[in-house]
Order: C-alpha cells, then structure tokens, then sequence
C-alpha cells in the first residue's frame, strides 16, 4: 500500500500517530538496548572520563546527522519547513531551559526520554518522575506556567521571523553537515572501541539516531501527499507528553504524531525488556531520592518546554538539522547537567540500564 492509499484509508491524523508510533518504537527498542542517556553522558564527562556513555551519546548524534543530512542531500527530506526551522526560535529560553533541563535530568537521574523508557521496564521511580515531567510540561504549554515560559523565551529570540540554520549562518554548503556527522561518529567509533563496546550496543545507539531520521523522513512524506497542512517534526518528549496527557483526559483531543510517539516508545522499550529479560519493579529505594526525583522532574519539564524541546528535541532531533536554538540548548543541558552533578559531589551513580 503506498502513501496515498494509508491516508485516503486511515485519514491524514490517525496515519501521523501512525507513523509516530513506528518511531517510538524503534526509539523505544533502540535506546532500551543501547543504554542511551543525555543524564549518564554529562555525568561520566563532567567527572573527566570519556567512557561508554559519551561514546554511545556521540554514536546517536552522529547517526541522526548523517541520515538526516545525507537525506537532504539527496533530495530525500528538507528541513527548512519544519516546525523548528519555520518558527522563531529563542535564544533566552535556550539557555534558561536548557540550564534547567540539565539541573533537572541529573536531579531525576535521567533525562525525560530515558525516564519512559525505564517506566516501561517497571521503574515505578520513573513512572512518577514521568507523570510529573509531563504534567509541568503540559502547565508550561497552556497552563499557570506559560505566562512565565513566555515572558522568559521572549527576552531574545531569533531574527528574521525564522530560527537560524547554522550551516547558513556560518555560509557552510550544505556536505558541511554530512561532514561533521562523520567527524563525530568517527571520535564516537574510537571511544568505543577504546572501551571495548559489543557490536550489538553499537548498532542499537546508532538506532536511536536513526529514530529522529526516520520520524523527520516519515512526517516531511505525509507532508508532501496531505490535503491538510501537516507538521514535518520527529522525536522529542516535552510537548509529546503533554498532548499524550491530554489525548487521555480530553475527549475532543485528536490523534497526531506526537500522541503515536509517546505510547509507541514505552512498547518498543517494554519489548526490548521483556526480550533481553530485563523486567523488574524497582521503587525509590536507589541512590535517587523522591524529593530529587519530584524536582528534578518538575525543572525538566519547565525547562525543556521554555528550550523548545528536551535532550533528544533539541539535543539529537533539532541538532540533526543544524537549528541554532536547538545547539544552544544542548550545550546549556551539558552544563546545566555537569554543573548539577559537581554541587552535588560528584557521587550519583548512572541510571539504571
């Protein structure tokens, strides 16, 4: 069945929550295996080591590079209408939430995809981490939050009415971008090999990359065949948990991607699991304290909305297509992670795998 005859059978909404559901659950099975995690990469950097979870990080953001750059290239994807690239974008509320966002996925101890990744293994921690992160989020969109997230994101914001391309701005060609992505997964190949990663973890964490390419790929299709106007957008969770909330407690929401993404990640992470018999109910009797978890949740949920999106929206999906709030934001999570785990001594363990 092509493209044209999915929509004209299924409708244009419920194909997009279709075609989210396909990228959750390659996420979801690709990031279970592979361990990824913003949270455990920051704090294994910030303690002067470049060990596995750097190497599987950069061998994710290399990956969503190179597919979805090499896409462009070939006429395959074009980024310029998406939903990040054809809206202002904001400077003040890249570094104020993504400092936030940072603070929060080490208070957590993970970033918000990894939290429902390890909700569907049966981390009841990260069951109420996840319901709070995606219920600030939701008050940050439309609620008691957002006259905050608003004021704080309009204090600098791009010009031009569009966010920046970095390869643009920077008068790069557009093989800049491929190039760099293989740059990068040449430095991740070689700290894995130096930390002697299984073949099969490489595959997974190049999985993960492949997730944000794919959903870019699906959604920029629909696009092209829709009657209606459809948004070209790909992996992230703050907005995503929010409609995902919302989907279930409003009964006139409506089916899109971001409401196929969410569902779609905990199957493929709860599958993953349940093959490589990882199941297990694990409350908050680690190294995470409630207390922590609460807030570290409530700042990721603030923050990656006022960032415009979270370690995988801004940091792999909008980092794949070179959006300069997108890289700003990344930047200020890695601080905001390191800076967190350093006042906190240094002495939080890795989330559990």
């Amino acid at each position: 069945m092509d493209l044209i005859a999915l929509v004209e059978r299924l409708g244009e909404n419920p194909t997009a929550a279709l075609f989210g559901l396909l990228t959750g659950t390659v996420f979801g099975i690709a990031a279970q295996r592979s361990r990824f995690c913003l949270r455990a990469a920051t704090v294994e950097f910030a303690r002067g080591a470049m060990k596995d979870k750097v190497a599987v990080w950069l061998l994710t953001f290399s990956t969503a590079l190179v597919w979805v750059q090499g896409a462009q290239l070939l006429g395959f994807f074009d980024a310029s209408n998406a939903r990040m690239m054809a809206v202002p974008g904001s400077w003040s509320g890249a570094i104020i939430g993504g400092l936030l966002f940072g603070a929060g996925m080490v208070l957590a101890n993970g970033c918000s995809g990894r939290l429902l990744v390890l909700a569907a293994t049966g981390n009841l921690r990260s069951v109420i981490s996840g319901m709070i992160f995606a219920v600030v989020a939701q008050m940050s969109l439309s609620g008691i939050l957002s006259p905050w997230r608003d004021k704080l994101a309009a204090l600098w914001v791009t010009s031009g009415g569009r966010n920046m391309d970095l390869l643009a701005a920077a008068h790069l060609p557009q093989e800049a971008g491929l190039v760099i992505g293989l740059i990068i997964a040449a430095i991740a190949l070689e700290l894995s090999r130096r930390n002697r990663i299984g073949f099969s973890r490489l595959v997974f964490a190049s999985g993960v990359g492949f997730a944000v390419a794919l959903g870019w790929g699906l959604t920029y299709a629909l696009s092209n065949v829709a009657f209606d106007p459809v948004q070209i957008e790909s992996a992230t969770f703050t907005g995503p948990s929010a409609h995902t909330l919302m989907f279930f407690l409003d009964r006139g929401a409506v089916l899109e991607f971001d409401v196929g993404l969410v569902p779609g990640v905990f199957i493929g992470a709860f599958l993953a699991a349940a093959w490589g018999r990882e199941l297990k109910f694990q409350g908050f009797d680690g190294p995470t304290p409630l207390r922590n978890a609460m807030i570290g949740a409530a700042l990721m949920g603030f923050g990656g909305m006022l960032a415009g999106g979270c370690a995988i929206g801004a940091g792999v999906t909008g980092g794949s297509i070179f959006a300069g709030t997108a890289w700003l934001a990344l930047f200020c999570m890695w601080i905001g992670g390191m800076t967190m785990d350093v006042l906190m001594g240094g002495r939080r363990q890795c989330a559990p795998a």
